[in-house]
């Protein structure tokens, strides 16, 4: 198994960010066997190894990863009728989000633009536009650190805001099961969501998405990460080649030379002050992979 592991590839190339150092060791898994093979060995052998998809809410290590770094890239879809879609884990979600929509099918529209995999969204049960991944979702094939394939319902999984019990949970999830509605609008509904956020967040940029999760809804009028940050006129804020988004101000972007530390050190100003003048306290919603991060 070893011998099929790439050496030193930079961990730029895999994330949206364009920040990242090289990995000790690197694979891209295309099977749920081989899935399995490969979480089995790391196992056995005691093999540090982290799962990623598409590198769209990373934030890796400027040195890099001490271990082996898993691409899942398990990308099949297959409709089984009725509005019942079941997917890959490397699956692209947002294309996802499309193809559902132009079927006719609702629940998934707000995942058109979203520039993870699916797995990702199940892991951080992604949303927006006052959706979850987890409202659609049906069950979930998971693979655990011994390498045994688990089919999970819904039920059996904890979901709340951009978060899963996969959090907690060594191993890699390997597919998810969705049940949409039919929607004579959900086409339409799906373009204007990524007309939307095309208009109002940075594409063009490198970026892992929003960068906090908005503060917990004390009452109605609490605010969002991105409006605090704006009514405190931190977009333009830099540090090195880090800098909040002029265009939103829940996205900090790398403007060509950016370093972990660069974005670390601006998230903790950002915090800092939004703590200071208004009181609310923000959490990281993008994730911080260490060079010495375990599963």
């Amino acid at each position: 198994m070893r011998e099929t592991f790439l050496k030193d590839q930079l961990l730029s190339q895999y994330s949206t960010f364009g920040i990242g150092g090289p990995a000790r060791y690197f694979l891209k898994v295309q099977t749920v066997e081989q899935m399995q093979e490969v979480i089995t060995y790391c196992n056995e052998s005691h093999t540090p190894y982290i799962v990623i998809g598409k590198g769209s809410n990373c934030l890796f290590d400027s040195k890099g990863y001490c271990g082996l770094v898993i691409q899942n890239r398990i990308e099949f879809c297959h409709d089984k009728g009725n509005g019942e879609f079941y997917v890959g884990a490397g699956y692209n979600f947002s294309l996802l989000g499309t193809q559902t929509a132009r079927k006719g099918y609702a629940g998934l529209e707000f995942a058109s633009g979203i520039p993870g995999s699916v797995g990702g969204a199940v892991y951080m049960n992604a949303g927006a536009n006052q959706k979850e991944t987890c409202e659609s979702l049906k069950s979930v094939e998971f693979i655990d650190a011994s390498g045994e394939l688990h089919n999970l319902l819904k039920e059996d999984i904890e979901f709340s805001y951009r978060t899963s019990s996969f959090q907690s949970r060594s191993g890699a999830i390997v597919s998810a099961t969705f049940a949409l509605n039919a929607c004579p609008e959900a086409r339409q509904k799906q373009i204007k969501i990524i007309h939307y956020r095309t208009a109002t967040q940075p594409y063009s940029d490198k970026s892992a998405g929003c960068v906090f999760r908005n503060p917990d809804k004390l009452q109605d009028n609490t605010p969002s990460a991105a409006a605090l940050i704006d009514k405190m006129g931190l977009k333009g804020l830099k540090v090195g080649g880090a800098e909040v988004s002029m265009k939103h101000g829940n996205f900090i972007v790398n403007k060509g030379d950016a370093t972990a530390e660069n974005v670390l050190e601006l998230m903790e100003l950002i915090k800092q002050k939004i703590k200071s003048t208004t009181g609310y306290e923000l959490h990281a919603e993008i994730r911080l992979i260490p060079y010495d991060a375990k599963h």
